[in-house]
């Protein structure tokens, strides 16, 4: 159940982060789930395997590069779907970094 109330959740942090920022652009609620849905499986899946690939750039920038990661996860996940789009690179780094804030307060509201 409360894996379900954070999707739902996610994808009004979506809705407003589309209607806050004007890089980000989202159809519909339901594109808005589908796109909670993907961005969780390529943080799921594919974030990891980036994480450790790189290491080095990691560590050289003490930890910055991370953003970079999210920023590309938010910006695949809008070319993977129709009814969301993030407008360049630049957008997807503001768009992920308002997104992993509302997703820690998500978190923290559900405990």
């Amino acid at each position: 159940m409360i894996l379900i109330l954070k999707w739902l959740l996610s994808a009004g942090a979506l809705l407003l982060i589309a209607y806050l920022y004007g890089g980000v652009q989202v159809a519909s609620f339901g594109a808005a789930l589908w796109a909670a849905l993907v961005i969780g499986l390529l943080n799921a899946v594919l974030r990891p395997v980036l994480v450790v690939l790189t290491i080095p750039v990691t560590v050289i920038t003490l930890g910055l590069f991370l953003f970079v990661i999210n920023a590309l996860m938010f910006w695949a996940a809008s070319g993977l779907l129709s009814g969301f789009h993030v407008n360049g690179f630049g957008a997807a780094l503001l768009g992920s970094l308002m997104y992993s804030a509302l997703g820690v307060l998500i978190n923290q509201a559900l405990g």
